[in-house]
């Protein structure tokens, strides 16, 4: 394989060992094989979950490899990578010797040390290496995201069943290559599997009316590429459904992007600073990027609070400086916080470059039974939303009323303060999924037209 794809033109060759499972004395064995069979250079990339993978670059070293990945001290080890700072002491005396300066990596850690403790909720709750990790076979990248998934799924105490799971689905997919995207579709269908209680030899036999992740049935269209083997012919059946299989290569198909007018369209719906760099992210990943540039549009560029702030809020008489843009900065002081109210809110006093302000905010914390609804659309022009969050005391209108500009439309109170919504264009009412005596936030859908 490495002889074809230099052939083909490669100029590096990639050992990707996402799980960490190419031991020391194989990595030896296999970089010399490279080495001594192709004349390109090898990068050797491997993660920590074993805790033997430090090792496996010092043995790879010695075969000669030409790139080593790591990670700087205090962010290695566990599913990361292996310890940078470790493996330039290891190697100091040794022919192979990295020239890097050990103390200004000592520095860098220390440093990283610090900022990590602020991200500590996105931690995994791992300790140690674990040599499990040769029976699964995750990815290192993958498993604390999969373990967060299975803990919104409510499934975090049955994590055992679901890394045994996902053993099995590796195989019947046919033991493929799992890094990203291919692994997550294990990940899904492993999880998938557990929360219907479904094990992964039951898919072919109870499989044909059950109807799987997207991204599994994406996967055997053919939407990240072929397998070398091909697919198991009758598994494809069952996952697809009638389903077509891609005849060609995914990204054949793919339609030319026009990223002009593809900005020109961003820029519409999110504002006149979508650069470049936005404009490719959205022809990459348009879901997340609809969601980022939704946020950005609503609270502005969050960048500049401090990240404790933005991870944890603020303490009591606390007083922050937010630089915003050159010159111009913000001094927030939080005053108080109330108790919450029926409908889970809170009012926070604090003050902006001195002047006294509040606003009233959800804690998602606190339990209540007031009701989810739907947001209003900011780019439907038939969806009028709430301005603020308050109660729904009047409705002046109702399905099929005909409304003129500036006609009030429903009465919304809060604090004693009452606020008239009123249509912003003549038009015939549709909906109104409010009622009154309704507790709505900010945004919530209140009147949809026809």
């Amino acid at each position: 394989m490495a002889k074809e794809l230099v052939k083909r033109g490669t100029h590096i060759l990639g050992i990707k060992d996402m799980a960490g499972l190419c031991k020391p004395y194989a990595a030896e064995k296999l970089v010399k094989a490279l080495r001594n069979e192709v004349g390109v250079p090898v990068h050797f990339h491997t993660h920590d979950t074993s805790g033997t993978q430090a090792a496996a670059i010092v043995k790879a070293t010695e075969a000669q490899v030409d790139i080593a990945d790591m990670a700087i001290a205090s962010m290695s080890g566990l599913t990361s990578q292996p310890n940078l700072n470790s493996v330039v002491a290891t190697l100091r005396d040794h022919p192979r010797n990295t020239g890097l300066a050990l103390g200004s990596l000592n520095k860098i850690a220390d440093y990283f040390e610090n900022v990590r403790q602020f991200y500590y909720p996105f931690e995994s709750d791992m300790k140690s290496g674990t040599a499990e990790v040769y029976y699964h076979e995750m990815p290192g990248g993958q498993y604390t995201n999969l373990q967060q998934q299975a803990q919104s799924l409510g499934l975090y105490d049955r994590w055992d069943e679901i890394k045994r799971e996902y053993r099995a689905v590796n195989f019947l997919f046919g033991d493929i290559v799992k890094v990203t995207p291919s692994s997550k579709i294990v990940g899904d269908m492993a999880l998938f599997l557990v929360s219907n209680r479904l094990k992964a030899e039951d898919v072919i036999e109870k499989g044909k009316h059950i109807s799987f992740p997207e991204s599994v049935v994406q996967f055997f269209e053919g939407h990240i590429g072929f397998p070398p083997g091909g697919f198991d012919k009758k598994l494809q059946q069952v996952i697809l459904k009638g389903r077509k299989p891609l005849a060609k290569r995914a990204g054949a198909l793919l339609k030319p992007v026009d990223l002009k007018k593809l900005r020109e369209k961003l820029a519409g719906e999110f504002g006149s600073d979508i650069d470049p760099r936005d404009t490719l992210s959205s022809a990459l990943y348009p879901k997340v990027f609809e969601e980022f540039a939704s946020a950005r549009k609503k609270y502005g560029d969050v960048a500049p609070i401090p990240t404790r702030n933005f991870l944890f809020g603020m303490d009591i008489d606390e007083e922050i400086m937010i630089e915003i843009e050159a010159g111009k900065t913000l001094i927030v002081k939080l005053i108080a916080v109330s108790e919450p109210a029926k409908d889970g809110t809170r009012k926070v006093y604090f003050e902006l470059n001195g002047t006294p302000r509040d606003v009233i905010i959800r804690d998602k914390k606190v339990k209540t039974t007031a009701k989810e609804r739907a947001k209003a659309d900011a780019n439907n022009l038939h969806h009028l939303g709430a301005t603020m969050p308050g109660l729904v005391s009047e409705i002046k209108i109702s399905k099929g009323s005909e409304v003129k500009r500036g006609d009030v439309l429903i009465v919304l109170e809060a604090m004693k303060m009452q606020v008239n919504v009123a249509a912003p264009r003549d038009g015939v009412i549709k909906n109104v999924p409010v009622a009154k005596g309704d507790v709505v936030e900010t945004d919530d859908l209140l009147v949809v037209f026809e």
